[in-house]
């Protein structure tokens, strides 16, 4: 999952710190219920420690009702290239059989293009994993791998596809 819309307008240090717009706010918690109606559990999320990746997951956690002991803030994810996303994932996959990532971009478009069996589809601008975006991956009844295209895309949705 990327994290959701940031609010650029706000006065931060550094863009580590940059906090979510409150259109991000609503796409989050949107995308927490979604998760929460279709898919009941989810044993580990991974997530950058940057500000507006926090308040995502802060807002996923609290829908899903999950523990917070079940989140693990990860520097790496922070400006991650493909290589440390998949060293993460070997991480943390050990003995799960859900796991989610909340990062940033252009790494997780790198992952999904390389985890996923078949190419993603984009929006009509050319995006792949827009703002709150969360591309769910099926590794069927094999444990979670980083090996390239082992995973089938079961569904990669978009805050705006949910919204009325």
């Amino acid at each position: 999952m990327r994290h959701a819309k940031s609010d650029w307008s706000v006065e931060s240090n550094t863009d580590f710190e940059r906090p979510l717009s409150i259109r991000g706010e609503k796409a989050a918690r949107l995308m927490g219920k979604w998760l929460k109606k279709n898919y009941h559990e989810i044993e580990r999320i991974i997530c950058s420690p940057a500000l507006r990746a926090k308040q995502t997951c802060h807002r996923i956690i609290k829908e899903l009702g999950i523990a917070g002991n079940n989140v693990y803030l990860e520097s790496e994810i922070y400006e991650a290239s493909l290589d440390h996303l998949l060293a993460i994932i070997s991480q943390h996959s050990k003995d799960v059989r859900t796991l989610l990532l909340i990062g940033h971009n252009p790494g997780l478009d790198q992952l999904l293009c390389y985890l996923s069996k078949t190419p993603p589809p984009i929006t009509t601008s050319g995006k792949l994993l827009t703002t709150a975006a969360l591309a769910i991956l099926d590794y069927g009844n094999t444990p979670i791998t980083t090996n390239p295209h082992q995973a089938r895309l079961q569904k990669l949705i978009r805050p705006e596809a949910l919204q009325v």
